[in-house]
């Protein structure tokens, strides 16, 4: 069993269009828009070193240059943040660079998740590894991949983080059929079946994969051979599945703040709640918000409301 078998290396697929965020997307890659001031695409790779994995490939495609420079070296700008003795500022910029050894490979033609995770086949070799998506964005006591690390080391296969959604968002995501458990352990349960972006009448549960992986390197036999599924498209969730017919995998549902950053409302949410929770913008922020929801009466019970767990108020109960 591959539990003893430590992950790694990690892979993020960062080669979509980002149509949902069209025009902004348009020519900017919508991993590196900002949450208040740091692209999406840096929490992701934080995540990863804060979970002790610092050898990561990113998958880009076509007009993706911008995320490779931002992990690179500027030299122009660190020579005018040192004259300019804006040391903090400088400080910031030199620990982009210095947060892992990270990799850069395209995809050449937009086939789907699953094909750009294919990318990542010699570099991964035969070994169990993680794939962390930039569409969520986590916080909390511990990061997500680092709670599936801990679950691996112990349970070994292949592990997806869950989260309960509502009903009317399954269509959104791969959605978990998990096995019968038994036991006082429900944190990770066995899947007996995974569905892409299933409507509500198909839905097996509302226990939706929310973008945290690891997975054994047989997945690449699979996704090599693997016909295109929902939108025509390599879908990562049908490899999965066939996977789980030869090996263990189990759904994991995990503790934190999830934000879905591909969403407009998500993108939304997650600035102001990041922003709330910053010592240099928080408190004069809360104040503006304040203000303005006094002088809109309409807004108030409006969006920001939610709870503030993993599914948002969906008790993870009503999915089994």
């Amino acid at each position: 069993m591959d539990r003893d078998r430590r992950v790694r290396k990690a892979v993020i697929p960062a080669a979509g269009l980002g149509t949902r965020f069209l025009p902004a997307t348009k020519a900017q890659p919508k991993e590196m828009l900002p949450l208040v001031d740091k692209p999406i695409i840096q929490y992701v790779v934080e995540e990863a070193v804060a979970s002790g994995i610092d050898d990561i490939l990113i998958i880009t495609g076509r007009g993706k240059r911008a995320i490779e420079d931002h992990f690179d070296r500027a030299l122009e700008l660190e020579w005018a943040l040192g004259n300019g003795r804006k040391g903090e500022l400088l400080e910031a910029v030199q620990h982009i660079t210095n947060l892992a050894d990270i990799h850069f490979i395209r995809q050449k033609e937009p086939r789907g998740l699953g094909h750009a995770v294919l990318q990542a086949r010699r570099h991964v070799g035969d070994e169990p590894f993680a794939v962390l998506l930039g569409d969520e964005v986590f916080t909390g006591a511990a990061p997500c991949l680092r709670q599936l690390l801990d679950r691996h080391s112990a349970i070994g296969g292949s592990l997806v983080a869950v989260c309960p959604v509502p009903e009317n968002q399954v269509h959104r995501y791969g959605i978990v059929r998990p096995s019968e458990v038994g036991g006082a352990d429900r944190v990770c349960f066995p899947v007996a079946d995974l569905v892409e972006k299933p409507g509500p009448e198909a839905a097996p549960s509302c226990l939706a994969v929310v973008g945290r992986y690891i997975i054994a390197p047989e997945i690449f036999d699979i996704l090599d051979s693997l016909p295109p599924g929902v939108n025509g498209e390599i879908q990562l969730t049908d490899a999965l599945r066939l996977l789980a017919r030869t090996q263990p995998l189990h759904a994991c549902l995990v503790e934190g703040r999830r934000y879905d950053v591909g969403d407009k409302l998500g993108f939304l949410q997650a600035t102001v709640e990041l922003a709330l929770g910053r010592d240099d913008l928080g408190a004069g922020f809360r104040r503006f918000l304040l203000d303005l929801l006094s002088r809109e009466a309409g807004l108030a019970g409006g969006p920001g409301q939610e709870a503030g767990g993993c599914g948002q108020g969906v008790s993870a109960g009503a999915c089994r």
